[in-house]
Order: structure tokens, then sequence, then C-alpha cells
């Protein structure tokens, strides 16, 4: 039985996707969207990881995969226009 897989982008290398598993996908770019705040000043990477780590299931993402889909799924939501790098240091994300 083959896994549904979905392509994703990624804001540093434009024109170059990735296939990863869609029902993850899904779950982790849910629970982003939801996490992110609209206004500005927006989450640290620091904070960002630690409401996905809250939001996601261990048992679909166990260990330490919620940092691999934290960040593929910012940085594909950033390509698409989604999700706002605020010009700060730290750096901040929120939704566009």
């Amino acid at each position: 039985m083959s896994r549904q897989m979905t392509l994703v982008e990624n804001v540093n290398h434009p024109g170059k996707t990735e296939r990863v598993d869609a029902v993850k996908y899904a779950a982790a770019r849910t629970a982003m969207l939801k996490a992110l705040p609209k206004k500005p000043p927006g989450m640290t990477q620091h904070e960002m990881m630690t409401a996905m780590r809250d939001a996601l299931s261990l048992e679909t993402f166990p260990g330490t995969t919620t940092t691999w889909w934290t960040k593929t799924v910012q940085l594909d939501l950033e390509a698409k226009g989604l999700v706002v790098r605020e010009a700060t240091k730290p750096l901040r994300w929120r939704r566009a």
C-alpha cells in the first residue's frame, strides 16, 4: 500500500520541490497555521518549535521529527506566501 504524497516548496530554493507524506504534512500545516499569530511581532523559531511540539501527536510525529516537520512546513508556507518572515532579530514568523 503506497502513501499519499504532496509536494512542498522551499522559500530558500525557489523552483525546487520535495515529496513528503501528505497526511503528516496536512496535520503539521494545520497546527502551524493555528499556532502562528496574524499580527506582528510573530513567533521566534524557538516559540514556533515549542508550539508545534505541543500541538503534534507523538504517535504520528515520534522523537524529534516535529522539528523537521515544523521547518519543512514553515519554509513551504513561506514560499507560498501564507507565512511572513519578519525582519527582526531574532527572526519571527506570522501568518500573512
